[in-house]
């Protein structure tokens, strides 16, 4: 059984500013973080290589991938590469900590 428009959308998303002239960048991907906090219907968790993005509309996984570029083009970098990695599944669903949850069970 196929559970149409009921399943979580997964996504993994990192965000790279080029020509900063430095290696640092924290301050760009905490104002990237920042700006997922103003749209409704995602969840996300940060991790140290990428953000995990959760919704139940891909259309929101869409819409914090803009988000996230802007901000960063909103603090004058002139170019972000962005990837990002989606995971939609029907059959079932399940939230980012039911997925932690079933590798420690392991």
């Amino acid at each position: 059984m196929i559970l149409q428009d009921m399943g979580k959308v997964h996504a993994e998303i990192g965000i790279l500013p080029i020509g900063t002239g430095s290696t640092s960048l924290g301050k760009y991907i905490a104002r990237g973080v920042k700006s997922l906090k103003n749209i409704e219907g995602i969840k996300y968790q940060v991790t140290p290589m990428g953000t995990m993005l959760e919704s139940d509309d891909i259309d929101k996984i869409f819409l914090a991938s803009k988000v996230l570029m802007s901000a960063l083009f909103e603090m004058g970098v002139m170019r972000v590469e962005t990837i990002l990695k989606i995971d939609e599944r029907r059959d079932k669903i399940r939230t980012l900590e039911d997925k932690l949850a079933s590798i420690k069970e392991e």
